[in-house]
Formats: structure tokens, C-alpha cells, sequence
């Protein structure tokens, strides 16, 4: 019989004794989610203004995905690639037809999704634009965050990323983030394959870059013949108040990468979306997952798209987002502690006014705690506010009154 925690004590000392040290987290211990909220142990409610990054934006299990999940564990969980299901070719026309590509190449983790997308660049590099062997060159931007392998941490200007990881994976130019000149300079390199970009910098602090930076990104690369690799996988799926962050400047990149909120929070779903002059480079044997594709992931992502289509939630995103940040902004303006206000649809940030090394934001958040709010600092100093995309008016004008009252004590 396994034991059932009863204290959140237990569970904190139980993780600190026989788990990883590789996370700071707040200190509850969460056992049930229902829409916008969390309950810990002792059965006290929260909102959740993280949304597992961003991965529960349908809100916590949503009943439709719930159900598409248990029926689908009745029937089959995996078969591996070795075989086909009958729930995969389902799951690809509709992530095709939703985003608007021919080819989709399911994984599980975002990271290695943002793998996949490497590997097709750096393929496409050497089979259709010539690139001479081993010489390909994909750009990337300060401050990104695409996930935590040593491929991908070897294209991070973060030291928590790399201190003590190394070697490195060559093959990689760092430029600065939201500067177009960077882009067109480092651009015009005859081996660079791809230009990797996540739209809005998530995990940097929301950091939102000018109008018109993805739509220059995306012309760069045309005219150098270089692959645009944009990872949504943070802000895609409605949370920027529209399917995709590109989609507020009409960009279509040639390899999207989506993970997260595919599956509703509810397991690991990510995929790479491409035409067929990029993903039919890849052959049998070249890439894979054994539980990349598995039919219970492909009927749970089903599901989750067409729940975020029924229920207009890219809609009330971008609504409650401007409602947030008006808030926000309001704030600011009769308080010090804020120093900026940022973000699009619900994923939004509040720079406190104050160095990263301070502890202003933690403690915040962990004020926020207390009065019913959960949210986590990044960077020291920013603590990013993003909440399932089912939040209703009435619910994000009670949060913004507990974020006012944290901040005006």
C-alpha cells in the first residue's frame, strides 16, 4: 500500500530528503486543480497565476480533455512507431490544418521538440542549401530559454544554464535579442541554417520585443535563405490573445515548435510543424521517440486544440490581458515598487523595482501565497502573472486586488 501524504510539511521534507535539489519552490504542497484553482493539502484554495508555464492554459483538468484521457487509456496507451495507431494521423491533419502546415512530427518534452527543429535546420542546411559538412550555423538570442539539454544549453548566455556543463555543442552564434541589425549581420554567414527565436521571451521575464522584430526576423531570412525556427511553446496555443505570438505580426515561420499547453497540462505532448521541403529530409531511422506519437497523447491533443477553439479562449486572453494590465499599469503609477508593466494577452510581467539580486520578489510572491496567489519570480526581480485562459472578468479583477493589496502593504 503507498502511504498518503498528510501534512504539506511531510511532503516538503519527504522531496528534500529523497529528491533532486534542481528546483526552488514555493512552499506548498498541491494536491488537487479545477479551472483557475489549486487546493494544497490542508484544503485551502489558490489561484494559479503560473499555469505550469503555460501548460495548463485550458485551465486545470478540464473536464472534455479529462475524458478524452481516460477513454483513450482504456483502449491503448502505446504501441511505439514500430507500428501505426489509429489516433496519430487524426492528431497530425488537425495540428496541420490548425497551424496552417503539410507536416507535423510529434514528440513529448519541448526540449525535444526544440531538438527536432535542430536537427531538420541543420539537414535542410546541408541537403538543400549546401552548406559543407559539419559547418552549419544556427543563430540564437541572449537570454533565451528553450529547455535544459547540454545540445540546447550550448546556445544560452545564461550561467545558471552552462556554469560547470560544458563542452559545448558548436555550431551556434549569439546575437542580442529584439535587434534587427544583429539579425541581418549575423544572417548573411552563407552556413547559417536557421534563425531560432522564441517570440516573446518567456522564461528572460516576458521580455516583449518591438513591433515589427518578427516580421523584420522573418524577411532576413528569406532574403539569406535561412530557416525561421520559431519556438511557441510557451506562447502558443492562445495564450498571447491570439493562437500564436507570430500571429499578432502575420509571420509564418518554417519550423514552429509547440509543446505544453498541446496536451492541456495533462501529459507531455510537443510537435515540430514544417512543409514537406524541410520535413521530408528526415528517413526512417534519422529521428524518433518511442512515445513520440503514442495514441493516448494524440487523442488528449485532439482534444485540447478543440477546446481551446469551442471556448474562444485566445479571445478572452487577449480581453482579461488588457484588463490585467491596465490594472497593473494603474499600480504602478500610485506605487513604487513596480518598475514596469509588460506582456501580451495573459502572459504578463511586473518588473519589481529593485536589482535581481534582491529577494523583493520572492517575498512578494510569497505574500501573494498567503492571501490565495501563486506565482514565482524569474530573474530575480520580475515575477511573471499568467493564468489559465479560462479566467473569467469577475477573477482577474479579484486577483488583481490581491496583487494591489501585496504590493500597497
Amino acid at each position: 500500500m503507498i502511504d498518503a501524504i498528510t501534512s504539506s510539511r511531510e511532503a516538503i521534507a519527504l522531496e528534500d530528503k529523497f529528491g533532486a535539489h534542481n528546483y526552488h519552490p514555493l512552499p506548498v504542497v498541491l494536491t488537487k486543480g479545477e479551472g483557475v484553482h489549486l487546493w494544497d493539502v490542508e484544503g485551502r484554495r489558490y489561484y494559479d497565476f503560473l499555469s505550469a508555464y503555460s501548460a495548463v492554459n485550458q485551465g486545470h483538468c478540464h473536464p472534455r480533455i479529462i475524458a478524452a484521457l481516460i477513454s483513450q487509456a482504456q483502449e491503448l496507451t502505446l504501441t511505439s512507431r514500430a507500428f501505426h495507431n489509429d489516433k496519430l494521423g487524426l492528431a497530425e491533419r488537425l495540428v496541420c490544418e490548425t497551424f496552417g502546415y503539410q507536416k507535423a512530427l510529434f514528440m513529448n518534452s519541448g526540449a525535444e521538440a526544440n531538438e527536432t527543429a535542430i536537427k531538420l535546420a541543420r539537414k535542410w542546411g546541408y541537403e538543400k542549401k549546401g552548406i559543407p559538412p559539419n559547418s552549419a550555423v544556427i543563430v540564437a538570442a541572449k537570454k533565451n530559454f528553450h529547455g535544459r539539454t547540454t545540445t540546447i544549453i550550448s546556445a544560452s548566455s545564461d550561467p545558471s544554464a552552462t556554469n560547470n556543463f560544458g563542452p559545448f555543442m558548436p555550431g551556434f552564434s549569439i546575437i542580442d535579442y529584439d535587434d534587427v541589425g544583429a539579425i541581418e549581420k549575423a544572417l548573411s554567414d552563407p552556413c547559417v541554417c536557421g534563425l531560432w527565436l522564441e517570440p516573446i521571451q518567456g522564461e528572460a521575464g516576458v521580455y516583449v520585443p518591438h513591433d515589427g522584430y518578427l516580421k523584420a526576423a522573418a524577411a532576413a531570412c528569406k532574403k539569406n535563405n535561412v530557416l525561421l525556427m520559431m519556438d511557441e511553446i510557451q506562447t502558443g496555443i492562445a495564450r498571447t490573445g491570439k493562437m500564436l505570438a507570430a500571429d499578432h505580426e502575420s509571420v509564418r515561420p518554417d519550423l514552429l515548435i509547440l509543446g505544453k499547453a498541446l496536451s492541456g497540462g495533462v501529459l507531455p505532448v510537443s510537435c515540430v510543424l514544417a512543409d514537406d521541403e524541410v520535413m521530408m529530409l528526415i528517413k526512417p531511422g534519422q529521428h524518433g521517440s518511442t512515445f513520440g506519437g503514442n495514441p493516448l497523447a494524440a487523442a488528449v491533443c485532439m482534444e485540447s486544440l478543440q477546446v481551446v477553439k469551442d471556448e474562444g479562449l485566445a479571445e478572452n486572453a487577449e480581453r482579461m490581458g488588457k484588463i490585467f494590465r491596465a490594472r497593473m499599469t494603474a499600480l504602478m503609477n500610485r506605487t513604487r515598487v513596480i518598475k514596469l508593466v509588460r506582456g501580451k494577452g495573459l502572459l504578463n510581467a511586473i518588473v519589481i523595482n529593485d536589482t535581481e539580486e534582491s529577494d523583493t520578489a520572492w517575498n512578494l510572491c510569497m505574500a501573494f501565497m498567503k492571501e490565495g496567489l501563486l506565482a514565482k519570480p524569474t530573474h530575480g526581480n520580475i515575477i511573471r502573472l499568467a493564468p489559465p485562459l479560462v479566467i473569467t472578468e469577475e477573477q482577474i479583477h479579484e486577483c488583481c486586488d490581491i496583487i494591489e493589496k501585496c504590493l500597497t502593504q
